[in-house]
């Protein structure tokens, strides 16, 4: 450490391998692997039919095309913009909630709140604050969902900072929790939900394994952030969300203790809409634009000081939404190629074979790989799971468990993986790159991994 804080100081350039790329060049990079491996995979698709109003898959309908042109060299460049306008709604809603809590940050309202929160527990509990943080994010992806908790990181990241910790701390809590939360939710609409009506079994049942799965791997998340992410070195942004006074000096006055109850009455009519109307990104990007105008003018702020705000808190998030609509361009390259099915229909093929015992570790697996192809949850179960559930039958694994597989391989690796739009926003609200979120979550992910995979065999012992 001395010796890099000394070559830090002599201004000594780092070696090859210890330059990190920025996160928008490499996933530029993986942009442009992608386009070469179009050229290396052939064409294919499935047959489609529409049951209950949604689209599956036609198991063993798969047939390679011919007819599929190569992809020109200039639209790696096209697929870029394409990306920014098919992740438009996680651009907006990083840029309004980025808006939102710069006025929240400006009035003081939830700062002062975080402030007088953490004075009374007490700083000296802090791996305890981080435990229940987690597990209150956790609960948040469990019964929310994944994107739908987007705007909440920057609560975390003030959290951290009233707790002497970093940024990335914050976003661990947050980021981590929620997305373990959706993972391995035994209620996750999106992704259980949707599997168990492919393999016609009861809408969330086996919930049992499931809620083993979520509650370990979200405690041996609390542990890894408070032993490994919070003596992390990571390096301040410059626009890093952060308490401005010692905590014994907070107070909450009257219109602080308005603002915060108009804010999580806000976040409550977001719950209701997500659960009872079938509010998703745009409805709650609206909800939280309206939030900002309310609470600008509840703290005397005219209607050019709230679009002044707006656009200071836009600004300062602006990168990271980029990144999401660079990451959005490898999907558009791989539809325009349309070898996504060819890599499904390559990928399922591997779980033949496999002892049933392991069967279930492998299809996580190949859920792992798909889900860099295909990001959506429901998408991913609408198109994978008519060929898996089949192949379960075949090897001897219940459906159960394959769709338990299914969520461990696709929940988790929304994580990492750089087509996560939900992901990216939420780094970008926190202010980490993605090449540090790497770094700080890749121990954690084989950690996690290793547990789901002991549940799945002990799922499959048990007859599960």
């Amino acid at each position: 450490m001395a010796e890099q804080q000394n070559a830090a100081a002599s201004g000594s350039p780092k070696k090859w391998y210890q330059a990190v790329p920025d996160p928008m060049v490499l996933i530029f990079l993986i942009l442009v692997a992608t386009y070469f491996l179009t050229f290396i995979i052939p064409a294919g698709e499935f047959e489609r039919v529409t049951q209950d109003g949604r689209t599956v898959v036609v198991p063993g309908s798969f047939a390679y095309l011919e007819d599929v042109a190569n992809i020109p060299l200039f639209n790696i460049f096209v697929a870029i913009p394409e990306g920014l306008i098919a992740a438009s709604q996680y651009l907006f809603i990083v840029f309004i909630a980025g808006g939102l809590f710069h006025i929240l940050q400006k009035t003081g309202a939830l700062e002062n709140a975080i402030g007088v929160a953490v004075n009374r527990v007490g700083v000296a509990r802090r791996n305890m604050i981080i435990v229940v943080g987690t597990f209150i994010y956790g609960f948040f992806g469990v019964a929310v969902g994944f994107e739908n908790n987007i705007a909440l990181v920057p609560i975390a990241v003030l959290i951290a900072s009233a707790i002497g910790c970093s940024s990335l701390v914050g976003t661990a809590m947050a980021v981590g929790g929620i997305g373990i939360g959706f993972a391995l939710s035994p209620i996750n609409p999106y992704t259980v939900g949707v599997a168990q009506g492919i393999a016609e079994l009861p809408t969330f049942s086996g919930a049992w394994l499931r809620t083993l799965l979520v509650l370990s791997s979200l405690a041996l998340l609390s542990v890894y952030i408070c032993k490994r992410v919070v003596k992390m070195e990571f390096e301040e942004p410059d626009n890093a969300e952060s308490l401005s006074k010692p905590l014994s000096e907070y107070r909450l006055t009257k219109r602080n203790i308005l603002t915060m109850v108009v804010f999580v009455g806000g976040l409550i009519a977001m719950l209701i809409g997500v659960f009872t109307r079938g509010w998703y990104i745009n409805e709650i990007a609206g909800t939280f634009l309206l939030l900002a105008i309310v609470i600008g003018a509840l703290n005397g702020l005219s209607a050019n000081g709230i679009v002044k705000q707006m656009m200071e808190g836009a600004a300062s998030v602006t990168a990271g939404a980029l990144v999401i609509g660079v990451a959005a361009s490898i999907q558009v390259i791989l539809e325009q190629a349309v070898i996504i099915d060819t890599i499904v229909n390559s990928l399922s093929a591997l779980i033949d074979g496999i002892p049933s015992i392991f069967s279930a570790i492998m299809a996580s697996v190949v859920q792992d790989i798909i889900n860099l192809f295909i990001p959506s949850g429901s998408g991913q179960a609408l198109v994978t799971m008519p060929i898996l559930i089949p192949v379960a039958d075949l090897v001897g694994m219940s459906r159960q468990l394959m769709i338990t597989a299914f969520q461990v391989g696709d929940g988790l690796t929304n994580l990492i993986v750089p087509t996560s739009g939900g992901t990216l926003a939420m780094l970008a609200l926190g202010r980490v790159s993605y090449a540090q979120w790497l770094k700080a979550i890749l121990p954690f992910m084989v950690l996690v991994y290793v547990l789901s995979w002991i549940g799945l065999v002990i799922g499959h012992l048990v007859g599960y």
